[in-house]
């Protein structure tokens, strides 16, 4: 059976798992997270793979996954460490501040059985450079690539955030990847820390980055500006919806979940930035990166 013709497809997302804490509240996040609810919003199997403490917090997130109908079977308990936290500031155009908390349980993954054979039946898998911030996580999740199918799709989110990323630990990855979801800030970082000493507008930029990590696909997200999607063959450009932005937090995420599933049933380019940019753009206007999507809201989107 082909990828395109599956009912449902096992998405995962591996990696942090927390609590944004917002000067007003506390809101669950974490990108891969974020990415596999939105997976499942969309009517696929979103998973998320990660670690939280043995603690209240850890408690709250199974009690608030399973609230959303979400699979807690494999996320890990630390007894040692506890559930991750960021503090998130956001400006008055909504765009987030993050502070990390370090030494969390997300800095544990340990690669056990049940991870294994996720790994092997997953159809798409999401991981970043901020979720390999550690050894332990590192390596947990190199080897998780490593038992993935040869037909499973791989998406670096690349998430550069603070100073927890290497120039190792990025082109390891990008070398590991089907496709690549960047922003344009991470963008001008990326190129300057591979030296890309040719033309240095978007487009180029992204094209040399397709080429020279023999990606499928690379994903820019501008923001309110849209997005611009490069393979090796075409270039599509979205100018984005307007919206009443209330806070980006999780935008990016929906967005790649809605590009990622409409990669896997095989649309074209213009297809899969149509539903992206409608759903990231819808959550930007909501609060919290996990906002409830309806039947009706969903038939609007997609």
């Amino acid at each position: 059976m082909s990828l395109c013709s599956k009912e449902k497809f096992i998405i995962v997302g591996i990696g942090e798992i927390l609590w944004d804490l917002f000067p007003e509240e506390r809101r669950f996040g974490g990108a891969p997270a974020n990415f596999a609810y939105h997976v499942s919003a969309l009517g696929h199997q979103g998973i998320i793979a990660s670690r939280i403490g043995k603690d209240a917090l850890g408690k709250e997130i199974f009690n608030y996954l399973t609230s959303c109908g979400i699979s807690t079977k494999y996320i890990q308990i630390d007894p040692n460490h506890p559930t991750g936290t960021v503090n998130v500031k956001t400006d008055e155009e909504g765009h987030p501040e993050y502070i990390i908390k370090q030494n969390v349980a997300w800095d544990f993954f340990e690669f056990d059985e049940k991870w294994k054979n996720l790994a092997r039946k997953a159809d798409a898998i999401n991981f970043s450079s901020l979720s390999q911030r550690s050894l332990k996580s590192y390596y947990t999740i190199k080897e998780f690539l490593n038992y993935t199918r040869k037909d499973t799709v791989r998406i670096f989110d690349i998430n550069l955030r603070q100073n927890f990323y290497s120039t190792e630990i990025i082109t390891q990855s990008l070398n590991a990847s089907s496709i690549l979801k960047i922003n344009n800030e991470e963008l001008s970082i990326l190129i300057d820390l591979l030296d890309y000493q040719g033309k240095k507008s978007q487009e180029e930029s992204c094209k040399f980055l397709v080429k020279k990590y023999e990606l499928d696909l690379l994903c820019l997200t501008n923001g309110k500006n849209g997005s611009l999607l490069v393979t090796n063959r075409e270039m599509v450009r979205h100018r984005g919806y307007k919206v009443n932005i209330v806070d980006t937090v999780g935008a990016g995420d929906a967005f790649l979940a809605a590009l990622v599933v409409k990669y896997l049933e095989g649309k074209s380019l213009k297809e899969m930035s149509e539903a992206a940019n409608k759903i990231g753009s819808w959550v930007a206007s909501q609060f919290g990166a996990t906002p409830l999507i309806n039947e009706y809201i969903l038939k609007e989107l997609l």
